[in-house]
């Protein structure tokens, strides 16, 4: 049921759950964690995002639900590939107008939150609901374009960069109010408006729900099942989980991989294996480089359910943090919450100054090398496996949870959406 008393608030989602994109989970979370103050309804596409749709959400121009209190409408978008850029476009541009018409039909609004998702449209989105309903902009950057298509070279085209970012920064103009979330990203705003006339612009965190993921015991049940399904047992596990996409050097990772041979083992005689679980543009390539190179001790898994997040990350000794270089202050890689949350050490990639590296560096809780340093890297790979199951490891995982726990709580960030949203 509706609240008369409390205001409307419109998000602008692109995905949403049951969506495995963190974004989509992400929103979710914020959305259902609002409730109490917001009367919120979610415009997003069906579940999609690995491109295929199922038949029950292909006959109808529009879907209405309501999950866990959320008013959620879905909007019908073509199939696609990841890899093939024409599907991909007409999918998202297929969002965009359909999320345009779906803006006249859910009455009056006194909030519009877009995220930047898709990039450039999903600003673009929340100024022409702030327009269609004479209402506040909230603009949350996860993720800055053009800097990060031009940062791993998706387009050249500068005149098309160009374009992307007059439109961008058209966007954040209009918005009343900009949520970003790392340090680094705070200063691209600023480096956008050369610092003068910048927009309200505010960091809060991401973050994980500490209480649904949190660290297990070793020996637990089902992440020793999940161990046996993979065949991870009594193994020294290098975990990669999250998108296997552009932004994360991942093919040049995959040659430092290369170097730890199958027959590396742990002090404790524990043979080392490097898992990459989740889906993503380059997924194949990866799969491709490893048949065609012969690398036995790198394992792929499939996206996990929701549910079994816990599982999988707690399986891991050591995690993967990466971003690509030139990605500083352009996008924050959300899974350090996920790892931080089961007490894992972390092997960071990350560019000196970005948040999740300051993070890691404030809590000790992990080694970073930067983006195209491998032998740093490797260096760093060797150091863990040199010291598995030591004290020190299990204590850099500790360092992470306790100021997770501390500073980085679910709850703290949506308070602190809710705050500075009531201020505008």
């Amino acid at each position: 049921m509706e609240d008369s008393n409390k205001k409307k608030l419109l998000i602008y989602a692109h995905y949403y759950i049951p969506d495995v994109a963190s974004t989509g989970q992400i929103i979710k979370e914020l959305a259902e964690g609002m409730l109490d103050t917001f009367d919120i309804t979610v415009i997003c596409v069906v579940p999609s995002y690995t491109g295929k749709i199922e038949e029950k959400y292909r006959k109808q121009k529009y879907y209405k639900e309501n999950i866990n209190g959320v008013n959620v409408i879905r909007i019908r978008v073509p199939e696609f590939t990841k890899s093939n850029k024409k599907s991909r476009i007409k999918n998202i541009v297929s969002y965009f107008f359909g999320a345009i018409g779906v803006t006249f039909k859910v009455g009056k609004q006194d909030y519009i939150f877009s995220i930047s998702q898709p990039p450039i449209l999903g600003g673009l989105l929340g100024v022409f609901g702030k327009w269609i309903k004479h209402a506040k902009y909230i603009y949350n950057i996860q993720d800055f374009n053009p800097e990060q298509t031009m940062a791993v070279k998706y387009s050249k085209n500068k005149l098309i960069t160009n374009l992307m970012m007059i439109v961008d920064k058209f966007s954040c103009e209009k918005s009343n109010l900009i949520i970003t979330v790392g340090r680094d990203l705070v200063e691209t705003v600023n480096k956008r408006f050369l610092n003068k006339e910048v927009p309200k612009t505010v960091l809060i965190n991401n973050w994980i729900d500490e209480k649904q993921i949190y660290p297990l015991e070793k020996d637990n049940e089902k992440v020793q099942e999940f161990k046996k399904k993979y065949n991870l047992e009594n193994k020294f596990i290098i975990m990669y989980s999250g998108n296997i996409g552009l932004y994360y050097d991942l093919e040049n990772i995959f040659k430092v991989i290369e170097k730890i041979k199958p027959s590396t083992k742990t002090k404790d005689n524990k043979e080392v294996v490097f898992a990459f679980i989740g889906d993503g543009t380059i997924l194949e390539k990866l799969k491709k480089y490893k048949e065609e190179n012969n690398i036995e001790n790198v394992v792929f898994i499939p996206y996990q359910d929701k549910k079994d997040l816990i599982y999988s990350l707690n399986t891991a000794d050591v995690h993967f943090c990466v971003n690509a270089k030139g990605i500083k202050g352009v996008s924050c890689p959300s899974k350090y919450y996920g790892i931080a949350a089961v007490g894992k050490p972390i092997l960071g990639i990350l560019e000196e100054n970005t948040e999740i590296r300051l993070l890691i560096e404030e809590t000790n809780g992990g080694l970073v090398s930067n983006p195209e340093d491998y032998n740093s890297l490797e260096n760093n790979i060797n150091w863990f496996i040199e010291n598995a199951n030591s004290e020190e490891l299990e204590n850099m995982g500790k360092r992470s949870r306790e100021y997770l726990v501390k500073k980085l709580t679910k709850d703290i960030s949506i308070n602190k959406y809710k705050e500075e949203i009531l201020k505008l």
